[in-house]
């Protein structure tokens, strides 16, 4: 998986004012725990841009006072009304625990509904894996070329080596649904036949 570094500074006091006077420097306060302590610092808030504004997923290289941790973001808090960044905290990355974690999906290839004229449907953006760390992907691609109208792609039908997958075995991944003058074969085959 890839990382992003941030370098924070420790924070003296952890208060709501010391909080306020951070942000209006352009500082995100953080919290760091999972570790012996927790570790309060800040950092810039330009430092988030490809770690929070970004759909893919990554562990951060924290550098606080000379000291290093490796970290996933667990929980991040926006201002309600200008959807400003006010808080992240990160949970550390021990090498020998296993770590929870949402991944992208990644749909790979052209279905063979989508030939026909149908449209494929994205139902998760993210699937909820446990892994150790130097197991997570980057994504979890999902190969949709078999998929016919009508056709669906469940979490049981993928795995991914070293991952555990979280989310309910019946959960919808992809889909791809009909337009109209395109049968779906699957809803077809199923139907049972009208009386005369």
């Amino acid at each position: 998986m890839k990382t992003v570094s941030i370098s924070g500074s420790p924070r003296e006091n952890v208060g709501k004012k010391d909080a306020k006077e951070l942000r209006k420097n352009g500082h995100i306060p953080c919290v760091l725990y999972g570790g012996n302590d927790q570790v309060h610092f800040s950092a810039s808030e330009k430092e988030f841009k490809d770690l929070i504004y970004s759909p893919n997923v990554h562990l951060a290289n924290l550098n606080v006072a000379g000291k290093s941790y490796q970290a996933i973001v667990q929980e991040t808090q926006f201002h309600a009304v200008n959807d400003s960044l006010l808080h992240v905290d990160f949970l550390e990355v021990i090498s020998d625990k296993l770590v929870r974690i949402d991944i992208p999906v990644n749909l790979i290839g052209t279905a063979e509904g989508v030939k026909a004229g149908g449209k494929l449907v994205k139902k998760a953006r993210t699937l909820k894996v446990r892994a150790f760390a130097k197991d997570l992907p980057d994504t979890i691609e999902v190969n949709v070329e078999s998929l016919k109208v009508g056709g669906i792609v469940r979490v049981r039908d993928i795995s991914v080596a070293n991952v555990t997958l979280l989310d309910a075995q019946t959960n919808v991944i992809a889909t791809v649904a009909g337009k109209r003058g395109v049968t779906d074969v699957a809803a077809t085959a199923a139907a049972p036949a009208k009386k005369k």
